[in-house]
């Protein structure tokens, strides 16, 4: 069936003049004249058969369809020009992955540990994607996600990756003078503003007393928690996995209990089960379940 879709450049015309409020800006920015614009615009009003501009005088005025059609040609123009820019920078015997992944996630335990798949498959180049909640996967131009297990996944295939279990920890200075295992309710507390009650189920799973459990400075994201501890502005309760590294180090000590409950449990997602994927995403599955060990089944 043949398509019927306006043409690149009545598009982009319409999108630029929508954006700017004037075919004059518009065309400046497209190194066009205002006449062309204008011309542009009127060959997609014909081929639509609407009005999508108010003409006053010199002056042009979005109409409300047309305003919901600019935002519709912005995304579509957008994604091809991403997709687009993604394919160029593909090396000829090469392959890539789209992978949507917690921002946290990303910067504390996936980014430090890529150099090894990239040693093992240097042809496959992986480009991360932020997302802070499930979406869906399909036709989303990503290729799978690692995140938390949840509802939302339903009817995708998910393999268990690692399990969140936290742990609180500080500078080394916050205890300087202290003996013994420090009184943790003497010490300024930090907070993940979504996990407003955590030190209270802390509280409750180690027995530990915790007087004014809500005061203290909060924090979007676990990554600016653990970054106000190393800095010395409190104790936070953070996930074990992604300060492995500092507590090893002695940058952030953990002398309290972490607790005994499981956070959350993270997850490799896929549209479709592992053995049916591409080969370039087999072998990132395949590496990151060897890396988060042990390796979960399919839920």
């Amino acid at each position: 069936m043949r398509r019927r879709i306006p043409s690149n450049s009545s598009l982009m015309a319409f999108e630029a003049a929508a954006r700017h409020g004037s075919f004059a800006r518009a065309a400046e920015e497209l190194a066009l004249t205002e006449g062309a614009i204008s011309r542009q615009i009127g060959r997609l009003e014909g081929f639509l058969g609407v009005t999508l501009f108010e003409r006053i005088g010199n002056r042009v005025r979005l109409l409300p369809h047309g305003q919901r059609y600019a935002s519709h040609v912005r995304e579509t123009l957008e994604r091809l020009d991403r997709d687009s820019q993604h394919l160029m920078s593909q090396p000829p015997d090469g392959a890539s992955l789209d992978i949507a992944v917690s921002p946290t996630f990303a910067m504390r335990w996936l980014i430090p540990r890529l150099p090894r798949f990239a040693a093992l498959h240097p042809h496959i180049t992986v480009h991360l994607s932020e997302r802070m909640e499930p979406f869906l996967l399909p036709g989303s131009g990503l290729d799978a996600a690692i995140h938390f297990l949840h509802p939302a996944w339903a009817g995708m295939h998910t393999y268990r990756l690692l399990d969140e279990v936290l742990v609180p920890v500080c500078h080394p200075a916050l205890l300087e003078g202290a003996t013994g295992t420090p009184a943790l309710d003497t010490l300024p507390r930090l907070h993940r503003r979504q996990n407003h009650d955590a030190w209270n189920r802390y509280a409750a799973q180690t027995g530990i007393s915790l007087s004014h459990s809500a005061q203290g400075p909060r924090y979007d994201l676990h990554g600016m928690l653990i970054e106000a501890a190393l800095a010395g502005l409190g104790v936070a309760l953070v996930p074990r996995l992604y300060v492995e590294v500092e507590l090893a180090q002695g940058r952030l000590v953990a002398p309290w209990p972490q607790d005994s409950s499981i956070s959350k449990t993270f997850c490799l997602v896929l549209p479709e089960p592992l053995q049916l994927g591409s080969e370039p995403l087999k072998a990132f599955a395949q590496w990151i379940l060897e890396e988060a060990r042990p390796l979960a089944g399919l839920e």
